[in-house]
């Protein structure tokens, strides 16, 4: 992979989020987790490049998360949709996610884990995290029934980033 400026990225974001979705992951080489999301977004917030990102306080990787400084979205071709949906659906509380897919890690010069085989990864430094509040919902009653109506839904908790590192598929 090589290093590119952000702002020199040319995938649109909002397909690469929300059709082709992204890995999430925190912890160490020898110790991480990775989550399937496609909730999110990208942008410039306090002069610098940020990922935004939205994971439930239920999820098994919200645990590397907290405790690491550092994170990375790994944006994997569509040849990896199974893996993704796997990741997705099994918590690595129950099983080994590396075991179950074809997914490669590799550590970014941060020594942060991320995928090898990714088109893109953003390397990321947490800079603020916050719960969603029922109250802050504008329309919580269009909201609540599609994605917060049992309590194994709770709200998410939302994560702004900066990304240190943009990396693209050396081709």
């Amino acid at each position: 992979m090589k290093s590119i400026e952000f702002t020199d990225l040319q995938a649109n974001a909002a397909q690469l989020i929300s059709k082709q979705w992204m890995l999430i992951t925190a912890g160490t080489p020898d110790s991480f987790n990775c989550m399937t999301a496609s909730w999110g977004g990208v942008g410039f917030l306090w002069n610098r490049p940020v990922a935004f990102i939205f994971v439930r306080p239920n999820r098994h990787t919200i645990n590397f998360i907290e405790q690491h400084e550092r994170l990375s979205l790994s944006f994997m071709p569509e040849s990896y949709r199974q893996d993704l949906i796997y990741c997705g659906r099994n918590s690595g509380r129950d099983v080994d996610k590396m075991a179950h897919t074809s997914l490669k890690p590799m550590v970014l010069a941060s020594g942060t884990p991320a995928f090898e085989d990714a088109d893109l990864v953003l390397d990321c430094r947490k800079m603020f995290k916050t719960p969603l509040q029922q109250a802050d919902f504008m329309d919580w009653n269009e909201v609540s029934p599609s994605f917060y109506a049992a309590e194994v839904n709770p709200l998410h908790l939302l994560y702004i980033c900066e990304i240190s590192d943009t990396l693209v598929r050396d081709e």
